[in-house]
This record gives C-alpha cells, sequence and structure tokens, in this order.
C-alpha cells in the first residue's frame, strides 16, 4: 500500500551573442519526488524519514508491483530500490523501468551484496549500489546526486524535443536550404545548386528562421547541428 506524501532575420553569418529565440515560456519542471520501494516497512519508514528530513518528498512502496502501477516517466526525482524482495526484485524493476522507456536515475540498495549482482546493477544504468548499513549522509549525497542529474537530463531532453518539433515545421524546400546553410553556403551559392534564384532562397530562409525562432544564422547553423548530433 502507498504511503502519501523572430524576428528580422541577419544575413550576417556571425553573431557576439545569439539572440535567444522567442518560443513560448517553458513549462515549469515537475517537483522531484524520491521513491522508496522496500518490502521491510522498517527501511520504508527510516529512509522516509531521512529524506523528508533535508525537505524532499518522499513516497513509498512496499512492492515492485505497486510502484509499477503508480510510476509515470514524467515524474521526476530518483527511486532507491530493495534489490531483494517478493515479487519483482530490485533489480528486475530496474530493468522493467528501462524497457519502459523510464530515465529516472536508480539506487540499488541491499544487504547481500555480489560482484555479479553489482555488475548486473550497473550495466542496467544504475546511478549507485549500495550495501546496508549505510551511512545517512552517503545516502543523502546520492539522492541529491541524482535528483541533480534527473533535473539536468529532463531539461536537455525538453530542450531537444522543442527543436525536433520546430525542425518538422518546415518544408521540404527549406529543409535542403538549411542543409546548405550549414555547410556556409550564401544565398546565391544555394540557389545555383537548386536551380532557384537568390531571391527566393532569401525567401525561404527567412520563413525557416522565423519558424526555427532565431535571428541570425549562427544561431540557426548551431541548433540545426545539435539536433543532428542528439540523433546519432
Amino acid at each position: 500500500m502507498t504511503d502519501g506524501r523572430s524576428s528580422n532575420p541577419a544575413e550576417s553569418d556571425s553573431s557576439d551573442s545569439p539572440v535567444e529565440s522567442d518560443a513560448d515560456p517553458a513549462q515549469p519542471e515537475p517537483q522531484a519526488t524520491v521513491f522508496v520501494v522496500d518490502d521491510e516497512i522498517v527501511v520504508r519508514d527510516s529512509l522516509r524519514w531521512l529524506i523528508e528530513s533535508v525537505g524532499l518528498p518522499v513516497r513509498t512502496f512496499s512492492s515492485g508491483s505497486e510502484f509499477l502501477d503508480a510510476y509515470s516517466p514524467r515524474m521526476a526525482g530518483c527511486a532507491i530500490l530493495d534489490v531483494r524482495m517478493p515479487g519483482i526484485s530490485g533489480l528486475d524493476l530496474q530493468e522493467t523501468l528501462r524497457e519502459r522507456g523510464a530515465t529516472i536515475p536508480i539506487i540499488l540498495i541491499t544487504g547481500y551484496a555480489d560482484v555479479p549482482m553489482a555488475v548486473r546493477a550497473m550495466k542496467s544504468g544504475a546511478t549507485e549500489f549500495l550495501r546496508k548499513p549505510f551511512s545517512d549522509q552517503q545516502m543523502l549525497d546520492i539522492v541529491q546526486r541524482a535528483i541533480d542529474d534527473d533535473a539536468k537530463y529532463r531539461k536537455k531532453n525538453a530542450r531537444l524535443e522543442e527543436l525536433r518539433q520546430r525542425l518538422k515545421s518546415l518544408t521540404p524546400r527549406e529543409c535542403e536550404i538549411l542543409v546548405f546553410v550549414s555547410d556556409g553556403l550564401a544565398s546565391r551559392e544555394i540557389g545555383e545548386n537548386l536551380n532557384i534564384s537568390q531571391k527566393t532562397v532569401e525567401t525561404h530562409r527567412t520563413n525557416m528562421m522565423k519558424k526555427m525562432q532565431v535571428s541570425n544564422v549562427a544561431l540557426l547553423t548551431r541548433l540545426y547541428l545539435e539536433a543532428q548530433v542528439s540523433s546519432d
């Protein structure tokens, strides 16, 4: 049972300071929560008290299946999983979360650690593998680091998703021109490659920059290359 708790495009390819886009204000980030999954109520209560003592919200679960029923990848924070539990073990729960696309940092705890178990946990992407007993400060430090890492990942992922949506708004011709622009070609050269007039290229480029919400070519190129790298 769960415990409750843009503008005018510049023709120049250089800029001392890239102009920020006029995008809509970013959505507020979800509140980071520490999810504790352990079949022992003493452990759950102890971790709840410790983590709440530093002002972090905590939700506890007595089994992996109960946690899976309640958790959504949109929930931010980190998860502390006991390795040995009836039903779904902490290691199996970690792998199930990854299969479902969850990126939440996972801290595995156990009183029966061995090398193969630790190797499996780290290969599956565990943030930390702790053997009981551990110090309060050690746990708090690891939890805070995991929450910080999760926040950074979610911020980066949100930025990339917004960038992908802007790129999807471009027409096929604008996409062609964007590739040439990123290669450093001038409008005249692009026109020659595509067999269209320089004026037509500039019209497409103006529309493209509005859709991408940038006001100079340098920033446009940077965003395009960033999207390309992230898709590799």
